[in-house]
């Protein structure tokens, strides 16, 4: 007998010997495209896509210019304040003078006592400095602010004691009663001072700020949410026919929402750039008074200018702001340009 198998034999064989059958690789067809082409294919719709937009803009220049600025007027005013009260907390060492706590020593506290105590307390983790004022230092203070120097001569003795002036790490009520605790319950002190209704207050307006400025800064986006998608509606609304088209012969909605995404972000780009520049030019043109007025009280305070941090933030929040406005405002649009 001859030793011929037909194949399904051959594979029953060759799966009882353990061999897996070999299958052949899938082929590609000849007309499908690679992925090089398909990835090459999208970028081009890309890069057709923003030129289309630059391109569209550019022939409006007033009109995108001005709708740029409003953009960017709204968004330069929440970020402004938001810089105003970063540049007043630059004024923390008033304010934290304005906080500092007053370590009064007992009368017997002699010099080295005074200032083994302040070494201790300027070791302390919620202490930024300490300052310490003997009692002859006191007594010149006092006749210099009071104007009593003779009658304060004419004393037996110096009334005044010795203190620690003591500049807290952070303004905080809780923390700043914990601290003057502490402090109370050190050697040779005799009252600690701290004036906690001052503290309340700032605190109180610096949160004031920073709400008032949030709830600005969300009142604006929503506006300008509303602005970027009336202007992207209004471009819609000017090529109405051309996407129907679009659509008609198989456009997809990716394809037609694109250019649309493109010139918002464009829009945003552009309120971005002028809201830092808006910035920079107002915060240089008020920091003249600024430095004059704090001139009059003896200090060298000036505004910061926009951190570039901050600016790249403003450029990218403008950015992504004009994306989304225009994504809603096309989605919002386009099933009602499906054609008929």
């Amino acid at each position: 007998m001859g030793a011929t198998q037909n194949p399904q034999q051959a594979q029953k064989t060759a799966e009882r010997l353990g061999a897996a059958p070999k299958r052949a690789a899938p082929q590609r067809r000849p007309d499908e495209p690679s992925f090089q082409e398909l990835f090459h294919a999208w970028l081009e719709s890309h890069r057709a896509s923003l030129v289309d937009s630059l391109r569209r803009l550019a022939r409006q220049p007033v009109g995108s210019f001005f709708t740029c600025l409003v953009i960017a007027i709204a968004l330069a005013l929440p970020m402004g304040l938001a810089l105003l009260l970063n540049n007043l907390e630059r004024l923390g060492g008033s304010w934290q003078s304005a906080a500092q706590i007053s370590v009064y020593l007992k009368l017997d506290a002699s010099d080295a006592d005074g200032e083994r105590l302040r070494e201790e307390i300027a070791g302390m983790p919620d202490v930024a400095a300490a300052e310490w004022i003997s009692r002859e230092q006191a007594l010149a203070q006092f006749q210099a602010q009071s104007g009593l120097g003779q009658a304060l001569k004419d004393l037996p003795e110096n009334p005044l004691p010795g203190s620690v002036l003591v500049t807290p790490r952070e303004i905080d009520k809780v923390a700043l009663e914990m601290l003057r605790q502490r402090l109370a319950e050190l050697p040779k002190v005799d009252q600690v001072q701290l004036d906690l209704l001052w503290v309340e207050r700032l605190g109180a307006i610096l949160k004031l700020g920073d709400r008032f400025v949030f709830g600005l800064a969300l009142l604006l986006v929503l506006a300008l949410l509303l602005v970027i998608g009336n202007t992207i509606r209004l471009h819609i609304e000017n090529r109405r026919s051309e996407i129907e088209v679009i659509k008609l012969v198989g456009g997809t909605d990716g394809y037609v929402r694109r250019p649309f995404l493109y010139m918002g972000a464009l829009y945003g780009l552009g309120a971005g750039l002028l809201a830092w520049a808006v910035l920079a030019y107002s915060l240089d043109w008020l920091n003249g008074a600024v430095v004059r007025l704090a001139g009059l009280y003896g200090s060298d305070f000036a505004l910061a200018g926009v951190p570039t941090a901050d600016g790249l933030s403003l450029v990218l929040g403008a950015v992504l702001l004009g994306y989304i406005g225009a994504w809603l405002a096309v989605a919002r649009h386009l099933s009602e340009l499906a054609p008929k």
